[in-house]
């Protein structure tokens, strides 16, 4: 069976539960791109919940969550510009937060609501922080997925160690077993877990399989490799929505420290913290499903 059958078969039960694939139009300094997104539920419902991942990743991990949420939620799950079925920028210096949060504004005028909620895991954390700060922001209740103010350099040198570097990998259980890896802090994922998350990570190339991302995005890495953790507090003390933080207890990314101020501060957030699972939870299990689905619940409760 090839890669492509393969592929089918593991999807079609999902697809024909009315997953809906779309683009929407960006622009950035340097032309214009066409974001991917993949869209749960009913297109009328006012509720609309935005789910953003991190930074190699692509907004179908999110597909177990969405699935979850679909009959309460219009759930919006795209991939950042440069990942998945996104386009690549030509001027790869164009990756970074400014395109992000330009494009997830652009996202959301295209959805024609007024607010959403938010799930960003990681890099998709980030951007709803900054976009949570803003005033008058469309963001009405956020859920930080191991990611906030206080960026260790150590995790940082970890994730530019790989980020662009993967190779092309003969076929799909060799890009499994890599992705394994350096996913390895993801937790105790099941088989089958891993498998989807490595189905929806690569693509058929000349010569085997290669990651559905743009090797680009580690340029800035590279070129200007951080020293010192990155203090983003100023920005997290602006939010406002009520937030959830998700951490995992053995995370290099977001500290228990920090976890505990932005608590004490500025949204005072609530936080749960996942035993056994690094940087970062992937809202795969019903358990990490149900402390997501409970908090969004709360903001509609009444």
């Amino acid at each position: 069976m090839g890669f492509f059958d393969t592929l089918r078969r593991c999807l079609g039960a999902r697809a024909e539960r009315g997953m809906r694939h779309r683009t929407v139009q960006c622009a950035s300094a340097h032309g214009l791109h066409r974001m991917a997104y993949t869209e749960w539920g009913d297109p009328d419902n006012p509720r609309v919940l935005v789910c953003v991942h991190g930074l190699t990743r692509n907004g179908r991990d999110f597909d177990f969550l969405a699935e979850a949420l679909a009959a309460d939620y219009r759930v919006v799950c795209p991939d950042v510009v440069g990942r998945g079925r996104s386009d690549w920028l030509a001027v790869k210096s164009d990756y970074g937060f400014p395109q992000y949060v330009a494009d997830m504004i652009t996202l959301i005028a295209r959805l024609d609501v007024a607010q959403v909620e938010w799930v960003g895991t990681s890099m998709g954390g980030l951007i709803g922080m900054v976009i949570a700060s803003m005033p008058d922001s469309p963001i009405r209740r956020m859920v930080l997925n191991d990611v906030g103010p206080m960026i260790t350099a150590v995790s940082i040198k970890r994730i530019g160690e790989y980020v662009g570097a993967a190779p092309v990998f003969a076929d799909l259980d060799a890009a499994e077993a890599y992705i394994r890896e350096v996913s390895a802090p993801f937790g105790p994922l099941t088989d089958a877990q891993w498998r989807h998350l490595t189905l929806h990570a690569v693509k058929p190339v000349e010569g085997g399989v290669a990651m559905v991302y743009d090797p680009g995005i580690g340029e800035p890495f590279r070129k200007t490799p951080l020293m010192v953790d990155v203090d983003l507090w100023s920005t997290y003390d602006a939010i406002r929505c009520p937030t959830l933080v998700i951490r995992g207890a053995q995370s290099d990314l977001l500290l228990h420290e920090t976890a505990v101020q932005m608590a004490a501060r500025g949204p005072r957030a609530q936080l749960v913290e996942v035993p056994g699972v690094g940087h970062a939870p992937m809202l795969l299990d019903a358990t990490q499903i149900d402390i997501v689905s409970a908090f969004l619940r709360a903001g509609h409760a009444g």
